[in-house]
C-alpha cells in the first residue's frame, strides 16, 4: 500500500491555506506539500516537488479541484 501525499495551494499571500491543510491532515496524509501562487503563474515548484516525491502506488490528494484555467 502507497503514501497519501497532500498538496494545498492559495493564490496571493494573503490567503491562508489552514482550511485545506486541515482537511488534508484530518485524513491522514503522511506529506503535505504547500504552494502560495497565482492562479495565473505557469511555475508550480511545490507541486513538481509532490510529483517528484511520488512513488508507484501512492496517492496524490487535493482539496479541491479547481478548473477555471483548464482551458488556456
Amino acid at each position: 500500500m502507497g503514501t497519501s501525499v497532500g498538496y494545498a495551494r492559495v493564490s496571493t499571500l494573503d490567503q491562508k491555506p489552514e482550511l485545506q491543510l486541515d482537511a488534508l491532515k484530518t485524513n491522514g496524509r503522511a506529506k503535505l506539500f504547500v504552494e502560495r501562487a497565482s492562479g495565473a503563474k505557469e511555475e508550480r515548484p511545490q507541486l513538481l516537488a509532490a510529483l517528484h516525491y511520488l512513488r508507484p502506488g501512492d496517492t496524490l490528494v487535493v482539496w479541491k479541484l479547481d478548473t477555471g484555467s483548464l482551458g488556456r
